[in-house]
């Protein structure tokens, strides 16, 4: 077996390893999510931190890792007898697939025993595995949302209780939960990001030198995975001292009134929903004095916990940047603290993560630079912004969802298919997570496996089953009911020529579109975003589950030019049938903004309605915001919708709120 990056030899990344640590020394902070760009060696350091906890002793046969000094009372295993036999084993580090199921993440009927006894005895599934240890999960932001709910909850109780497949379990699952996402992939819910403890943004470093380091380190260990590991072996073993000290000291911190008041003042200054963050706050400054050795918490750990717990918490629509203004920070720590607290030391640096500094054999001390990938500046090295006015916590960032979303909406439900995940409606059939298994009423389509075995196995006995195996009879037999929510393929195909840029129009354009993005966050769509100009067409935005990029690109779309519209709409109809090869079941929506002026060739407006009645047949469904102004209109827009089979609507009645009697279902497609 290869030996795991040391955590030690990571270079850089301060605050992304100070979480995991606190994380390590407190579970119950409520995990952590990393977020940042790709190759930043996120899951290289979670993996890392795994080697570094303590030892775990559990009751010898137990699959739920039950402590011998305090067994569950309730483990599906037992009972057990405190004190019994036991044994010691490593930490265990469980890594959840993108891909993996319902049943595989709780546990479910234990198949090999139902065919070979006839009884209802239950699996365990990832979440027993993790107790006790790290539960990993990459790219938590492309799991489905019904998962992502499961892990939270197991994660916020300790306890995960499973009812399926005839079975009624519950069983303690107290670990520590690391999620890590690309931003550019798709942003969480609110609701969800919320549930996570803490947040740390991860990006690569800009300096040359630390570059340079990171590859460097990266280079030797693929070259001699154990000699590297061997060589870093000393720090890792203090840092997995130091870890399990502050475990031992962790009960013995004391949470002061003056530090208390700090958490709570700091929470509501910066206008986080709920108390779940003071709470996390709170326990993330614990665990930090007790990482730092110290029996009470000061200001600066609560200054610390509140750089890692309360950024994710402040986003107010789905475009916010995660963030914390420092300078505010202060000011509010200052202001909470009493007339005989120590002030907190602005822009102090994080507590250390190293062990004692080293200079054997000329490497830097662990606490120089760390990562396997590359680093983030820590965010107690920020220089502090210049002066100011105290930033307001803010208020809501509102955006009306407009008359085109909602058309979006209804444009969408028009269309036949079996939809991937998303939030556009309910569906049931494939694709979708099973909810429950019942009897088929014609032809058997699909075999619930579980289901089938639990309606059969308690009459073995009766049917004469001798040996292994299973006797089934028809009756038995049960198929699986699916439910999801529809997604859409939301491509915006945006006019971005001279005309667009007069009278202002660009700007209207924008809030429009901004407004569709909102919808499209909402309900889980995929975006897209295609502009024509000058000569020809580009995909500035390939489809991506982020609208965070989406805005983006659309806040930064340069105006001017030619209007070649036909290749807009030909470069959206290649764009849709490429995505429609990798996922032939997403319903594909064009929204395209344009004054319909077309003036690039010598029958422009011919040769657009003819790629409009082109991208009509590929089966996408359209709508055509009309974005032409001032007393002369052409109508050209409308001439369009009616070529691509959609709607159409005119910039200004987007902006109205009363005009819900304009939204009509888009007629059927057309066939291909």
């Amino acid at each position: 077996m290869i030996a795991a990056y040391p955590f030690s030899a990571v270079v850089g990344m301060d605050d992304l390893k100070l979480a995991l640590i606190v994380n390590a020394v407190s579970p119950v902070v409520g995990g952590v999510l990393l977020r940042g760009e790709k190759g930043t060696a996120k899951s290289t350091v979670v993996r890392a931190l795994a080697a570094l906890l303590p030892d775990v002793a559990v009751i010898e046969g137990c699959r739920f890792s039950c402590a011998p000094s305090a067994p569950d009372a309730e483990c599906p295993d037992g009972p057990h007898r405190i004190g019994g036999s036991a044994t010691t084993r490593s930490a265990r580090l469980v890594e959840l697939p993108v891909g993996a199921s319902e049943d595989r993440v709780v546990g479910s009927l234990d198949l090999e025993r139902a065919l070979t006894e006839g009884v209802r005895a239950y699996q365990p599934g990832l979440l027993a595995a993790a107790h006790r240890g790290v539960l990993y999960v990459d790219e938590v932001n492309l799991l489905h949302d019904h998962l992502v709910d499961l892990l939270l909850d197991a994660a916020a109780l300790g306890t995960s209780y499973v009812e399926r497949d005839g079975v009624s379990v519950r069983h303690a699952a107290r670990f520590l939960l690391v999620g890590t996402m690309n931003p550019e992939e798709g942003e969480l819910r609110p609701q969800l990001l919320d549930r996570f403890g803490l947040t740390v943004e991860v990006a690569a470093s800009r300096d040359p030198g630390e570059r340079a380091q990171v590859v460097r380190r990266r280079l030797d260990y693929e070259a001699d995975p154990d000699g590297f590991a061997a060589a870093w072996a000393g720090e890792d073993a203090a840092l997995a001292d130091r870890i399990a000290a502050a475990r031992t000291r962790l009960p013995a911190v004391v949470l002061g009134d003056p530090a208390l008041r700090q958490v709570t003042s700091v929470c509501a200054a910066f206008d986080v929903d709920g108390l779940r963050a003071d709470l996390v706050t709170a326990r993330a400054a614990v665990a930090l004095a007790a990482w730092a050795g110290r029996d009470a918490v000061t200001a600066e750990d609560v200054r610390q916990a509140a750089l890692l717990a309360l950024p994710h918490r402040r986003r107010r629509n789905p475009f916010d940047a995660p963030g914390l203004d420092e300078q505010q920070l202060d000011e509010v720590l200052a202001d909470a603290a009493g007339p005989d607290d120590e002030p907190p030391p602005g822009g102090g640096q994080p507590s250390s993560v190293s062990s004692s500094p080293t200079e054997s054999d000329g490497r830097e001390p662990a606490s120089s630079p760390p990562g396997a990938g590359d680093s983030a500046p820590s965010s107690g090295s920020m220089a502090p912004p210049p002066e100011q006015a105290p930033v307001s916590a803010g208020t809501p960032y509102r955006v009306r969802t407009l008359t085109a979303a909602r058309t979006a909406a209804r444009t969408a439900a028009s269309i036949r298919a079996d939809p991937p995940a998303g939030r556009r409606g309910r569906s049931t059939g494939d694709p979708g997570r099973t909810i429950r298994a019942r009897r088929p009423t014609g032809r058997l389509s699909a075999l619930h496996l579980t289901a089938t075995v639990a309606s059969a196995a308690p009459h073995q006995r009766a049917r004469g089953r001798r040996g292994p195996g299973i006797v089934l009879h028809r009756d038995d037999l049960r198929e699986p009911v699916r439910a999801g929510r529809e997604g859409n393929l939301v491509l915006f195909v945006v006019d971005a020529s001279g005309s667009m840029a007069a009278r202002q129009r660009m700007r209207a354009v924008k809030e429009a579109a901004l407004s569709l993005l909102v919808d499209a966050y909402q309900r889980r769509d995929r975006v897209g975003m295609v502009t024509f100009r000058g000569t020809g067409a580009e995909v500035v935005l390939p489809p991506t589950s982020s609208v965070e990029v989406g805005a983006a690109r659309l806040a930064a779309l340069p105006t001017g030019g030619r209007t070649p519209l036909a290749a807009g709409l030909l470069r959206a109809a290649e764009v849709l049938r490429v995505e429609r090869m990798r996922d032939p079941r997403r319903r594909p929506l064009v929204v395209l903004l344009t004054d319909g002026r077309a003036t690039a060739g010598g029958d422009a407006v011919g040769d657009a309605l003819r790629a409009a009645d082109h991208l009509a047949r590929s089966g996408a469904a359209s709508i055509v915001v009309d974005c032409e102004s001032g007393p002369v209109r052409l109508g050209l827009a409308p001439r369009l919708a009616v070529a691509l089979g959609g709607e159409c609507l005119r910039l200004d009645e987007l902006a109205a709120d009363a005009i819900s009697g304009l939204v009509r279902p888009i007629g059927p497609r057309r066939a291909a």
